[in-house]
């Protein structure tokens, strides 16, 4: 589990550090008269909220991930969330990079 655990955290590096630069360019193009939408996922994504920035989005699958190295026993549902919403970020992260 532990291996698991480190490659989810791993991940969530990398996401985290490309959120903050999508960040910055979300607000540069707010400034710019741009970006007028309600948020980042719909409710179909698996976040229980709505955000217009990418870094509330990661705060919220690493809360997932630190509750699963929290349990003495692997959730398997909880994981299957966390990964879900990881990909969502990476997927929607690595559009938003090349558009």
């Amino acid at each position: 589990m532990n291996s698991i655990i480190e490659k989810l955290n791993d991940n969530l590096k990398i996401v985290y550090r490309q959120a903050l630069d999508a960040d910055q360019k979300l607000d540069q193009l707010q400034k710019e008269g741009h970006g007028k939408f309600q948020a980042l996922f719909t409710q179909e994504a698996g976040f229980e909220f709505e955000a217009k920035r990418f870094k509330p989005y990661v705060l919220d699958v690493a809360a997932d991930v630190d509750a699963l190295s929290q349990s003495e026993e692997l959730d398997e549902e909880l994981l299957k969330k966390a990964v879900l919403k990881l990909q969502s970020l990476l997927t929607l992260l690595a559009t938003f990079k090349t558009n």
